[in-house]
């Protein structure tokens, strides 16, 4: 929600948008001088993050649910146990938020893989890129495309093909 749904679903709206000023003349609307700002949604999408993050935390202290931070692991016994970085939590009902990470191939694997960034690493740009090359056909990759491409990056999407067609 917080590196994922929520900011691009942000993002994607913003495409939307420019989509709608692209056509708008075609339904007789004039809008010259329009310009389009990253870093103003970059930064209103972030608040609205920040914000949505202060509203789950305070709606599970209202829940009295503990948050417990750091690296468990289930235990043997007849209860639900954890143990999280040495001491043991019993409960009726625990959840693991695991807060994966994407795998990042070493540059000894793929040359030149440090240049590159994850998803998550979308959301940290300060600035549109002037060109962007996305790798991977998933839905992510797609979306991520699409936007970039919508808000002036000049983009390519690489996709792996195992046979000739």
């Amino acid at each position: 929600v917080n590196v994922g749904c929520v900011p691009k679903k942000v993002m994607w709206n913003t495409a939307v948008h420019a989509e709608f000023i692209h056509d708008h003349a075609d339904y007789g609307f004039e809008t010259p001088g329009v310009k389009f700002s990253w870093r103003t949604i970059k930064e209103k999408r972030d608040a609205y993050v920040r914000r949505l993050n202060d509203i789950y935390e305070s709606n599970v202290k209202k829940a009295q649910i503990d948050i417990i931070r750091g690296y468990g692991k289930f235990t043997a016994g007849p209860e639900p146990t954890i143990e999280v970085d040495g001491k043991k939590y019993t409960a009726p009902h625990i959840l693991i938020a695991t807060g994966g990470r994407p795998a990042v191939p070493s540059d000894s694997e793929i040359p030149g893989a440090s240049l590159g960034m994850t998803s998550d690493g979308f959301f940290d740009l300060e600035e549109l890129p002037r060109r962007s090359v996305i790798v991977g056909a998933g839905y992510i990759a797609v979306e991520m495309a699409g936007i970039l491409s919508t808000l002036g990056s000049k983009s390519s999407l690489l996709i792996r093909q195992d046979k000739v067609m």
